[in-house]
């Protein structure tokens, strides 16, 4: 089984398996972890100067910023939105 990357915006992108969770930057808690990783030198701006649309958080506590929609990203994952017996999986 090969390494998936998936595309963030701007030519940048991310090694699939290492994705834990896509969430929107809105939430207070979120707001917290970005800072909380800015002071501990894990965050990751990926949005090329514009507006952070999506969160996108990895299994090694890094913090990534996209300028691109949760959603969108999160289909870039797994393009016919149908979860496999995979997911499930551990």
């Amino acid at each position: 089984m090969g390494t998936k990357l998936v595309n963030i915006g701007f030519g940048n992108s991310v090694v699939s398996r290492r994705v834990v969770a896509i969430v929107s930057p809105s939430a207070a808690p979120i707001r917290r972890l970005r800072e909380e990783a800015r002071e501990d030198k894990r965050l990751i701006d990926a949005t090329q100067g514009r507006k952070t649309r999506s969160v996108i958080i990895t299994d090694s506590n890094h913090v990534i910023l996209s300028a691109i929609q949760s959603e969108t990203i999160a289909q870039r994952f797994n393009p016919e939105c149908k979860l496999s017996k995979e997911d499930f999986e551990e």
